[in-house]
């Protein structure tokens, strides 16, 4: 399947595609469109973009739409949303340190790399060790 996102991907976006190749759709294809293209690729899932139906909700990002719609339950994923939602959105109270280092890494990562499909692989591997380092249960 292919889905589809704004270009610039960050904190949200790219966790998001983590978890679509790893978890929903390991065959995923990403395309990338400009921020605030109104005609979406025909056939192709949008998400993290206003309006659609992965997208923010009731003050939580993407990611955990992904989790809610996919009944996924995996408490390091909850976890994971949890600081997606405090590095992406603007919270209140913030509990979770993880959640600062995490969203300069993805800005890095976009800084660093040729193209949302080079940031995108490179952040592939900072997820996969945030899910491995929490699932030890030392956080």
């Amino acid at each position: 399947m292919k889905w589809v996102t704004w270009e610039q991907i960050g904190v949200d976006r790219m966790a998001c595609i983590w978890l679509i190749r790893r978890w929903i759709d390991p065959k995923a294809e990403f395309l990338f469109i400009p921020a605030g293209t109104e005609s979406l690729p025909k056939g192709a899932e949008p998400f993290d973009i206003p309006g659609v139906r992965f997208s923010h909700y009731r003050g939580h990002c993407t990611f955990h739409t992904l989790l809610k719609e996919h009944g996924l339950k995996d408490p390091i994923l909850i976890r994971i949303a949890s600081i997606i939602d405090e590095a992406d959105i603007v919270q209140e109270a913030n509990v979770e340190p993880t959640a600062y280092g995490l969203d300069l890494l993805c800005r890095g990562l976009r800084r660093i790399s040729r193209d949302d499909h080079e940031a995108l692989e490179r952040g592939m591997l900072i997820y996969e060790a945030l899910y491995a380092e929490l699932s030890t249960g030392e956080h």
